[in-house]
């Protein structure tokens, strides 16, 4: 099939109507707005405050008028009330664990022409290029076997040559690669894909396939922004296709779906978070479980973009206020920031709000493998890097901090997905589970990829959370955990709850 009928075949009307509620979707602009205007310009209560607050505590999701409430505090004391129940509500659920993985970025090739995108199919000056199996295998060694990843998501542009099919293949490729490291060896146990919306049949063979989460940022939630940088004549120009790529994924059996906007595209930063929470609401009312994850990359320049610097972008104290009232209203949800932003200002976001984090990234094509770690190469990335640090550097950091890295792909084998983790992460019993496999896996880590900075450094954490494992667990949990971290200890590997 040429790539003129590929692109008219993509779209299925009917995965769209299926879905809409009186011939309307779930984005109701005049609404969002509404709610917005009749919070700004006032201060809510300290009171007031306190009691959303305390909904969050309780592990439950606000409401949009709740929402539009604390993204209109600007008192520094009440900020800062927010920002520790974010954290309060955080270790509640997620305790201190920090999830890393790494971008693969299989395919730059795409059929669209956003006008923020340095992959954008009108952009001459981008280095095209899709990955043979045998370059995915390349990179997938270096990620298991030298840096030390457990976790990857894997990101194509929309073309027929990248196609499910492809996918597929790539998938498979990923989880079959295995490499020695110094006590054991290393392989990809978890990949989440980052792709374009697809079809409900197609989603069902990548569920087959064994993918993660499927993750597809909205980009914008408002409308007129996201008719503006993506041309009518495009598959992504059509935003229900797009809107409602979550419904098909769920439909299809897929377990977890990822969302997420682009901060800056749209000047209004608090549009894009109702936006996100109407999301998460629509897929709970409609499926009985919300996004597995929540992204909220910042706009950052890319090679023969300018539309980028038209961007108003998102300050570094407003971003910190979306991820706080972010992790509140959506409470059990995991909250992805990426190394757009720079080390400091990152690891600032996971101290209080954020859980998982890309680390030792390479988003130029065959970077892995073919690229020293740090480097960029602009002609072939989608935009630049803010935060290069190695994961081993990164680890070590977060170590210094009390943080636990964890490498647990534990419950997506055991069944622990879906309906099932959102239940438990509410409850907060998932903690427990995770908890353990936490510092079994960091264990192993440690033991197989850690400088020496970084090795001591680990084992001031492990020792300490071990001592609260001891002291929270029941007898028999504690001791069969005991079993496995000596077991790990002696160079077994991949052993879990």
């Amino acid at each position: 099939m040429d790539t003129k009928s590929w692109i008219e075949n993509r779209i299925k009307q009917d995965e769209i109507d299926k879905y809409l509620d009186g011939g309307e979707d779930f984005i109701n602009t005049e609404e969002i707005e509404s709610v917005l205007a009749g919070a700004e310009g006032k201060e809510p209560d300290p009171a007031r405050v306190r009691e959303i607050i305390a909904k969050s505590l309780n592990v439950e999701n606000l409401t949009p008028q709740e929402t539009a409430e604390l993204l209109n505090v600007t008192n520094p004391d009440m900020l800062a009330e927010m920002q520790e129940a974010a954290l309060k509500v955080k270790k509640k659920v997620y305790d201190n664990r920090i999830v890393t993985f790494a971008p693969l970025y299989m395919a730059n090739l795409c059929v669209n022409n956003c006008a923020y995108c340095g992959f954008r199919t009108d952009n001459e000056k981008s280095s095209r290029r899709a990955l043979s199996m045998e370059e995915v295998k390349k990179e997938a060694e270096v990620l298991a076997g030298r840096i030390g990843h457990k976790r990857l998501i894997v990101v194509y542009g929309e073309h027929p040559s990248t196609d499910v099919n492809y996918v597929a293949d790539t998938i498979n490729t990923v989880y079959s690669a295995k490499m020695p490291t110094k006590n054991g060896y290393g392989s990809i146990r978890r990949v989440n894909v980052n792709m374009a919306p697809i079809q409900i049949d197609e989603l069902k063979y990548l569920r087959d396939v064994g993918i993660g989460t499927y993750q597809v940022f909205q980009e914008t939630y408002h409308k007129p922004t996201y008719a503006n940088v993506h041309p009518p004549n495009t598959i992504k120009g059509n935003y229900r296709w797009r809107l409602y790529c979550m419904h098909r994924a769920l439909e299809a059996g897929v377990d977890d779906v990822g969302i997420g906007a682009l901060f800056g595209l749209y000047e209004n930063w608090k549009f894009e978070v109702m936006g996100l929470l109407y999301h998460s609401i629509e897929l709970e009312d409609k499926f009985g479980i919300g996004p597995h994850t929540i992204s909220f990359p910042r706009i950052e320049p890319a090679v023969n973009t300018p539309y980028v610097s038209q961007c108003k972008g998102v300050s570094n104290e407003d971003f910190e206020r979306l991820v706080t009232v972010v992790r509140l209203a959506v409470p059990h949800t995991g909250l992805i920031i990426t190394c757009r932003e720079d080390s400091e200002f990152k690891d600032k976001c996971l101290s209080y709000g954020c859980t998982q984090t890309d680390a030792s990234s390479q988003i130029g094509i065959g970077g892995y493998a073919e690229l020293a770690e740090s480097t960029q190469e602009e002609m072939r990335q989608q935009f630049v890097l803010g935060d290069t640090r190695s994961l081993d550097k990164m680890i070590g950091d977060y170590a210094e901090k009390g943080m636990i890295t964890s490498f647990c792909t534990a419950g997506y084998r055991c069944g622990r997905t879906g309906k099932c983790i959102m239940n438990l992460l509410k409850s907060g019993e998932e903690g427990k589970f995770c908890k353990l496999n936490a510092v079994i896996t960091f264990r192993e880590w440690l033991d197989d990829f850690a400088s020496e900075r970084t090795k001591q450094l680990g084992e001031k954490v492990i020792q300490k959370e071990i001592q609260e494992i001891k002291e929270k667990s029941p007898e028999k949990v504690y001791q069969q955990f005991m079993s496995n971290y000596q077991r790990t200890l002696n160079g077994e590997r991949d052993i879990y709850f």
